[in-house]
């Protein structure tokens, strides 16, 4: 009988163990999606940014059927 009670004390101390393992793995992975988040809002800021370079760069460029407009007239 004693047996079985340290048998079951032991089981219930690693389950404790385990429990406590995984709060402090579950604190963690919670801390790395809060960085993960934010890294990712960083990234898509970045990534707008980038955008509107570029559609602003293209704006600049001339308008190619602009280009062909001039060689029809220079042809005529």
């Amino acid at each position: 009988m004693i047996s079985e009670f340290e048998l079951l004390a032991d089981k219930v101390e690693r389950l404790a163990s385990l429990t406590h393992a995984l709060r402090l793995e579950n604190v963690e992975l919670r801390r790395h999606a809060v960085g993960l988040a934010a890294e990712n809002k960083d990234m898509q800021s970045r990534m707008q940014e980038a955008h509107q370079r570029v559609a602003a760069l293209l704006a600049q460029l001339p308008d190619e059927n602009a280009d062909e407009d001039d060689v029809d007239e220079e042809a005529a």
